[in-house]
């Protein structure tokens, strides 16, 4: 008998996740509008307020992003072998520096490359750099 109960428990189990899983055509389903594939047109996103409010500074122009470039090359050239990267690496790193984390550690991550790995004396000096010339 304990086991004729057990099987019914478990047939009554399975058979409430069944339905629970099951798709329906109910009326509501029918009326709800179909999803278009085709992309919605929307305007670009403005970070502008999310990333200062992360510490990352806006990207430089002009003087500024020579200076930060030309600062970076003074370290090691490698490091902007890819100047937009190196700009993006920088604005980053710019809100570590004012978070408090491990800013060195961070940059040796940030800005090594296959082709470079940075060294302590440089990821320190990166920092230095970019709190004169980008994270004000």
């Amino acid at each position: 008998m304990r086991i004729r109960t057990a099987a019914a428990g478990i047939t009554a189990l399975l058979a409430v996740t069944l339905v629970g899983c099951s798709s329906s055509d109910s009326d509501a389903d029918k009326a709800a509008p179909a999803k278009s594939s085709a992309p919605k047109a929307s305007k670009p996103v403005d970070n502008g307020d999310a990333e200062k409010a992360a510490g990352i500074p806006p990207k430089p122009t002009g003087a500024k992003r020579t200076a930060l470039i030309a600062a970076l090359k003074a370290i090691n050239p490698a490091l902007v072998a890819d100047e937009d990267k190196a700009v993006d690496n920088a604005r980053n790193q710019c809100s570590t520096i004012s978070g408090g984390g491990n800013a060195e550690l961070t940059a040796k991550g940030r800005f090594s490359s296959s082709e470079h790995e940075v060294t302590d004396a440089e990821a320190k000096a990166i920092n230095e750099a970019l709190k004169q010339t980008l994270c004000a």
